[in-house]
């Protein structure tokens, strides 16, 4: 059974980098970006939740690594 797209279920068109909250879900504990299976995200979605969550590592606003 394959689960639907995160982003596709709840109708967000733009990933924003600035939403916090939601790239947190796909970050381990580590900070390391999930991939697609566990996180049953599109490629086309899991490309733009990549380089969003990579975003906000630079803009400070999510850390590289935690400890």
């Amino acid at each position: 059974m394959s689960k639907d797209c995160y982003f596709k279920e709840n109708g967000v068109d733009h990933i924003d980098y600035k939403d916090v909250s939601v790239l947190r879900k796909f970050v381990n504990p580590h900070g390391r970006i999930f991939s697609t299976k566990r996180t049953s995200v599109s490629a086309r979605n899991q490309r733009k939740l990549a380089q969003a969550i990579k975003r906000s590592r630079f803009m400070a606003l999510m850390p590289f690594i935690e400890r």
